[in-house]
């Protein structure tokens, strides 16, 4: 079956439940195609940046689905996590993993075969070992998820033997789906996803790798403990990760830190088990602000409120540093990478990749830490370079890392890049990076008078330049895209489709020398000591205390339920909160990140801190017992479950904001019209707007109900009953009219006008 059988029905479906579950109205870019092909029984592959929603991927079509989708994950942390999450969302979830006992397992499966279960968790362990593929040929499932695929290839940065026996999937369990998700796949791991996992015409979603919200910076590794320190004194309230390369250095700069007074704890490999799970656990519940790591540390940990990664030692591969600068920002708001560059750390490092490893594994290491030193010292855009080396070209520089606010100078480099493309052209494009420099300069050395490339017409074209200068040129050629690098043929150049431009005259080139940053001027440090002020300024206002509040309260929430933060709600839906301090419920259930169940485990409470956080007007004694009757609550299936003194006084009025919104209405301009004239969202306007009605203010109703649909709306509620709620009528009545039109007409008929 193709993703195009995938129902309308079953669409429908999958956007009800990403409202009901996980409070969001619309899939992010991408999600919704993937999803149809899920639905469709397709094989897909999906590649997409950390916290860029790769989980409802395939969450959502497990939900909507009959049976259990199994999904496979690497690691017991990852997993307990996201089962956690899922608990939260009202999604039933499982893990069977070492952690589990022999009796909880026993109630797992049997909830798998009953069929109440809609996705289970597995390590791939646990998934070949003896038995568990035969109990599965007994379940109902829907879908096998592959998470972190990129661990089947021996090409990629973390390669895990036992992912290589996934195939056997394919061949026990033929014509189920199968959903291979990761977010740092290069060329050749792409590759092996789809032959190794024996996938039928797999469909391939390759989402933008971008990640704009992250602020890309490169610094000298000069006292990088005072620097570290300057930055967490500028951002005090912001969890972070320190990458380090030794055990050692994550336990001394932890033990620095907490001198200083810093919440930091550390973690490794050569922790027990019980201590990295107290770390680890500290750091998700909001109790440790910063914590130090190895690699180890991270896979899958989905702590939305992540403000800043610091690499102490470079990384030994763009693939790592990518995925691990991905746990910063995946809430969508501004984040840091930090990556702290000397040659001493290269060394260190070349020496560690190519240590006890075959010869062709070594070299392999061996090329991929030489791109992630030219990326800690490219010359150019350091976003464009990331996306360059997973295939994607942005276009233009991005504004958002240390090169773009502080650029070094330029000089026209077309001349030089054609002779370098043109040299490799006329090889057939088989040769690797010191060879082509050979070839340019002129030399005369075996490998070059072997293939006889000394007779090509480029020969010598570039005698003129010193080999470190080329070697320098052709880096940044790699970085600008006009090249990759083919590891599986002995790592030779090949051109791209932009480096083709640049051959045949249609692209000009831009090169620069590398230059360590400067320090900032007078006028540079001066801004920033300007927005460091307005920042601060800025933690003082209502809004930003407000959020401080609900983050307190999230916590407490968080410790008595024994869940991370994150779990609760996102900063990202708590700033929402803030800013829009919905007071009903459904104007909570209006805030993104909200869905059903989250309202009703914790609506109450944050609705409550938000009244008490208010300052609303003196209601006089004899006027609280006397709610206004022509200000009904809201209908049914909506209304708030008790209203306390604080709500009814804060409801007499419109907030600010609200009565902007009344008073553009009443002008006559029209939803969209009110939303482009303030810079807010549609959805906001009209929630303003239903407040008001709900408040005794009189709307230009006729705008969005006519009397005709008043009197279908009317007479569908009563054939339904008292009982039915807004979900009841707006699939009785074919979804021909919207939430919003009908929590105006059940207003409009408890007014009685």
């Amino acid at each position: 079956m193709s993703a195009a059988t995938a129902s309308a029905p079953a669409l429908t479906a999958a956007r009800q439940a990403l409202k009901r579950y996980y409070g969001y109205d619309n899939f992010r870019p991408m999600q919704g195609d993937i999803i149809q092909s899920i639905l469709g029984g397709q094989d897909t592959v999906v590649l997409m940046p950390t916290g860029g929603g790769k989980s409802v991927c395939f969450q959502i079509p497990a939900v909507v689905s009959e049976g259990v989708c199994v999904v496979v994950s690497p690691l017991i942390a990852l997993m307990k996590d996201q089962v956690e999450a899922l608990k939260a969302n009202g999604i039933v979830a499982a893990y069977i993993n070492s952690s589990v006992s022999q009796s909880e397992a026993s109630d797992i499966t049997r909830a798998a075969l009953s069929g109440h279960l809609k996705l289970l968790y597995v390590s791939p362990e646990k998934l070949l070992s003896e038995g568990f593929l035969q109990f599965l040929t007994r379940v109902n499932v829907s879908m096998f998820a592959i998470d972190e695929a990129h661990c089947i290839s021996s090409w990629g940065h973390d390669f895990r033997p036992e992912y290589t026996q996934l195939g056997v999937l394919r061949t026990q369990f033929p014509s189920i789906p199968i959903i291979a998700l990761t977010a740092t796949a290069d060329r050749l791991t792409q590759r092996d996803i789809k032959t190794q996992l024996n996938l039928h015409e797999p469909k391939v979603f390759l989402s933008s790798f971008d990640r704009p919200n992250i602020n890309l910076v490169v610094r000298p590794g000069q006292d990088r403990l005072g620097q570290i320190l300057d930055f967490i004194g500028r951002n005090p309230n912001d969890a972070g990760i320190i990458y380090c390369l030794s055990r050692k250095t994550c336990e001394t700069v932890a033990q620095k830190l907490q001198q200083k007074g810093i919440k930091a704890g550390y973690y490794h490999a050569g922790m027990t088990p019980n201590q990295r799970g107290e770390a680890q656990e500290k750091f998700l519940q909001d109790d440790l602000q910063v914590i130090v790591a190895t690699i180890a540390f991270g896979m899958g940990i989905d702590k939305s409120n992540v403000r800043w990664v610091m690499h102490y030692n470079l990384p030994k591969n763009i693939e790592g540093y990518y995925q691990e600068i991905g746990r910063a920002g995946r809430d969508g708001t501004d984040a840091t990478a930090l990556l702290f560059y000397s040659f001493a750390d290269v060394m260190s490092m070349r020496e560690m990749v190519t240590k006890d490893v075959p010869p062709r594994q070594a070299q392999l290491n061996q090329a991929k830490l030489e791109r992630m030193q030219q990326f800690a010292e490219a010359a150019s855009c350091r976003r464009r370079i990331l996306l360059h080396y997973f295939s994607e070209d942005l276009g233009h520089d991005c504004g958002n890392c240390d090169i773009c606010r502080n650029p070094p100078i330029t000089f026209d480099g077309t001349l030089l890049a054609q002779k370098a493309l043109s040299a490799s052209a006329r090889t057939q494009q088989r040769v690797a990076i010191n060879l082509l420099i050979d070839i340019l300069r002129g030399m005369r050395n075996q490998a070059v008078l072997q293939h006889g490339y000394d007779q090509l017409k480029t020969y010598g074209a570039g005698q003129d330049l010193p080999y470190l200068d080329w070697y320098s040129y052709v880096h940044q050629m790699l970085n600008d895209g006009l090249f990759y690098i083919a590891y599986e043929e002995g790592y030779s150049l090949k051109i791209t489709e932009r480096g083709q431009q640049v051959l045949k005259g249609q692209l000009p080139v831009s090169l620069k020398k590398f230059q360590p940053a400067e320090k900032a001027d007078k006028s540079t440090r001066a801004s920033k000591k300007a927005a460091a002020e307005a920042a601060a300024a800025g933690a003082g206002t209502p809004e930003a205390r407000l959020f401080e509040r609900l983050r307190q309260l999230r916590k407490h929430i968080a410790d008595e339920q024994g869940v991370p933060p994150y779990v609760v709600f996102t900063d990202t839906t708590l700033q929402e909160m803030a800013r829009e301090q919905p007071t009903s419920r459904v104007a909570m259930l209006s805030v993104s990140g909200v869905g059903m169940k989250k309202f009703e485990t914790y609506g109450e409470a944050f609705i409550e801190a938000i009244l008490q956080h208010g300052t609303p007007r003196a209601v006089p004694a004899e006027d609280e017992a006397d709610e206004q009757p022509n200000v009904p609550p809201f209908s049914d299936d909506f209304a708030p479950a008790s209203r306390t003194t604080a709500q009814k006084a804060a409801d007499r009025d419109l907030n600010d904001t609200e009565e902007q919104t009344f008073k553009l209405h009443r002008q006559g301009l029209s939803v969209e019209e009110i939303a482009q004239h303030r810079g807010l969202a549609v959805g906001t306007m009209r929630q303003h707007l239903e407040r008001a009605y709900s408040k005794g203010r009189d709307l230009r109703l006729e705008e969005f109900l006519s009397d005709s649909d008043l009197a279908a709306i009317a007479a569908a509620r009563a054939q339904l009953g008292a009982e039915a709620g807004l979900r009841d009528l707006f699939d009785h009545l074919r979804e021909k009219y919207d939430y919003f039109q009908l929590r105006l007409a059940s207003i409009r008929a408890q007014r009685g006008r």
